[in-house]
């Protein structure tokens, strides 16, 4: 019989931290132990902001991958110096998908997986409620779909605040909290994970719902009369794959990232109960859109700096002004909608509204104001943690803006409309 050492037992140990579920991991690390018999994959898994902060927090730890999808996280990981330099695969993938970087531009994690964003619906729902398919981002700000729309609050999904991040970064700050404010008054609910907005259409909680298209096509919902659209403007993002800096078998960590990007390992990526895009081009043809699309971050591209580094306070106002604003979004925007098609013809009446449509669209934080932010009130805030003073009168404010924004909001509705109810 052979023997190891202690320190040669240790050294044949692989430590990966994924924030993907065992019916993801387990065939990977499967494959990769029958090629590998020399190397022992154990796996820690943990939602992607609890796994950021364990690499972080737990320097002890013996870790060596972080395997995860939302790009924020590595770009947090790699600010701190968490993240060691890895060299791309050679897959045949372009640099970029409709403007948004396959790999990292400064070297230190790799995409290996494609998805794609986009809106999901239920066909019977749409038709019990006579209501239009969407076609695009913008028409689900349309006053019909009032009370049929889920998503995620960012908060809670590393896929929904990339969306949210896609919009502000392609519309502007301003303008893009204005198009989510809207998109806020059209909400039947926020729920609590990703999961759960294609479940919900599944169920006929709600009929639309904004994900991606893995979680559109699941398994556990696949089988009911969803159907995944993907917009005109499409946004395709990777997951990601990283080797942490602190690595104690960086050999056997290079390996699974080879394998990862193998044939075979790529393969197993198209089962359905994953559902990714290979970034291997002899695998996704056909699965991706043209280059010439033009997709929602195609002009600019994406700014995973940017994203990263506003991180806590883009999820900070989503929850104060969106989430928990909800039901008075939906009763102002429908007020508001209401009005000015009755005002068409009195310039004063329509000026108010005007007045209304830009407090009701109006950030609690001016993009300027955020940009002068610390970092430790724009970055991260995370769960379970709590809060210093200057992060909770922060807070304060946050939710003090909002709050009287939608209050003056309120109070011009109720004057024009106590001044018609007279005339």
């Amino acid at each position: 019989m052979l023997l190891f050492s202690a320190h040669e037992a240790r050294a044949a140990d692989l430590s990966i931290i994924t924030s993907y579920p065992p019916s993801f991991y387990e065939p990977f690390q499967r494959a990769f132990e029958a090629h590998n018999p020399d190397i022992r994959v154990t796996v820690v898994q943990r939602n992607t902001g609890s796994a950021s902060r364990f690499i972080l927090e737990k320097p002890e730890v013996a870790a060596d991958i972080f395997w995860a999808s939302a790009t924020d996280a590595f770009e947090l990981l790699k600010r701190k110096g968490a993240l060691r330099a890895i060299q791309p695969r050679q897959t045949g993938a372009p640099e970029r998908i409709l403007g948004y970087p396959v790999n990292d531009p400064e070297g230190f994690y790799l995409g290996f997986a494609l998805s794609g964003y986009g809106l999901v619906y239920n066909a019977a729902y749409l038709a019990q409620y006579d209501l239009p398919v969407p076609q695009n981002w913008q028409d689900l700000l349309m006053p019909v779909y009032a009370g049929h729309i889920g998503i995620t609050s960012p908060s809670r999904s590393g896929t929904t605040h990339l969306i949210v991040e896609a919009l502000l970064q392609t519309y502007g700050w301003e303008r893009g909290w204005a198009l989510l404010s809207e998109l806020g008054g059209n909400l039947s609910t926020v729920t609590a994970r990703s999961f759960g907005v294609a479940s919900g259409v599944a169920q006929r909680r709600f009929g639309i719902g904004v994900t991606i298209d893995f979680l559109a096509k699941a398994p556990d919902v696949s089988g009911a009369e969803n159907v995944f659209v993907l917009t005109p403007d499409p946004v395709y993002v990777p997951a990601n794959i990283a080797i942490l800096s602190r690595a104690r078998n960086a050999e056997a960590a290079e390996r699974f990232v080879d394998f990862l990007f193998s044939q075979e390992g790529q393969d197993i990526l198209l089962r359905p109960a994953i559902g990714r895009i290979p970034v291997r081009a002899a695998l996704n043809a056909g699965l991706l859109p043209a280059e010439n699309t033009g997709g929602l971050l195609a002009a600019n591209g994406f700014n995973a700096r940017l994203s990263a580094e506003r991180y806590g306070i883009v999820n900070l106002i989503f929850d104060d002004y969106i989430v928990r604003r909800r039901a008075m979004l939906a009763r102002l925007w429908a007020r508001l909608r209401a009005l000015e098609g009755e005002a068409a013809g009195d310039a004063g009446r329509r000026s108010t509204l005007a007045s209304v449509r830009r407090l009701l669209g109006t950030p609690p934080r001016s993009s300027d104001d955020v940009e002068r932010l610390a970092e430790g009130l724009k970055g991260e805030w995370p769960r379970g943690i709590a809060r210093t003073t200057e992060q909770q009168a922060f807070a304060r404010d946050i939710r003090g803006a909002v709050e009287r924004n939608l209050a003056r909001a309120e109070s011009l509705l109720v004057g024009i409309s106590t001044a018609a109810g007279r005339r």
